[in-house]
């Protein structure tokens, strides 16, 4: 019997990580084309080349950069179905209004439906146009929390599950300092104020959680220990009901007053934990 050809259809918000997902998917033996008009699909893979060279998948990046992305698209989609010798999907990739304003600024990129500052305004702007899409997705990725190692994690987890190993959920982890404010997109915020602050410890103030003589003094306290087993407890419990409504992964975020002892050392030493008991994990310091 003859193989199936892969597609994956890559799209999403602009500034969410798409052309990240696509340097993803070309590593991993995907012929991949960015920017890539939905009215073309066809063309390509009846391409002789394409047949001859013995590929067999293929990641698309599409978006509104594409004139006939809406007219293009739903005609692409249906010639897909129709074609029994080819497997497809649809991975969405998205991010909170924060997260994609901050990447904007700090890329000095315009949006794609903006000339000029990127705002709150043109992203749901774009969320709008692209709503009727993300929920035809078959994929939803929100890479808010996610750094391009977990990032890959999350692809490996959805494209290539016998090679990812470990647990099929995944965890997210973030430390903050509540004097610069709470992430934005996060499931479970735990206030770490809660702990003998290592701060007013003149030997310890100018070190971080990232240090061991930090997180022996954290970790010292009975308290500490009680609540990193009864999170542990509550995640195991609940990771497999998220798993059956179709979210892959939980985002945490351990938060102290500045961001650098107490909510580092716990999001270390509960990566750690979650880690030991088969979870995917990534941890972010977001104050370091």
């Amino acid at each position: 019997m003859e193989s199936k050809i892969k597609v994956v259809i890559v799209t999403g918000l602009s500034g969410s990580g798409k052309t990240v997902a696509a340097d993803w998917f070309e590593d991993h033996g995907y012929y991949c084309i960015d920017n890539m008009p939905p009215a073309l699909i066809k063309n390509f893979l009846e391409l002789s080349s394409f047949k001859s060279a013995g590929l067999d998948k293929a990641a698309f990046v599409m978006d509104i950069r594409s004139e006939d992305f809406f007219n293009g698209l739903n005609e692409s989609l249906e010639y897909l179905k129709s074609r029994e010798d080819v497997e497809w999907d649809i991975l969405f990739v998205e991010a909170s209004d924060a997260s994609l304003i901050k990447r904007f600024n700090e890329t000095r990129r315009n949006h794609p439906l903006s000339h000029g500052r990127t705002g709150q305004e043109v992203i749901e702007m774009e969320r709008n146009m692209l709503a009727d899409l993300r929920a035809r997705a078959d994929h939803v990725l929100d890479t808010t929390n996610l750094n391009i190692p977990g990032f890959g994690l999350e692809l490996s987890q959805i494209y290539e599950p016998a090679s990812a190993g470990g647990h099929p959920f995944s965890i997210n982890i973030i430390s903050f300092g509540y004097k610069y404010g709470v992430p934005e997109e996060t499931d479970m915020v735990f206030d770490a104020r809660f702990i003998p602050n290592p701060y007013y410890v003149k030997s310890l103030r100018h070190l971080t959680g990232n240090n061991k003589k930090v997180q022996k003094y954290v970790l010292k306290f009975d308290i500490t220990r009680q609540f990193c087993d009864k999170l542990l407890d509550m995640i195991r419990t609940i990771a497999p009901y998220y798993a059956q409504e179709g979210k892959n992964h939980l985002n945490i975020a351990f938060g102290c007053t500045g961001g650098q002892h107490r909510s580092v050392t716990l999001a270390n030493e509960m990566g750690r934990i979650f880690s030991e008991q088969g979870f995917r994990v990534t941890v972010d310091h977001r104050e370091l």
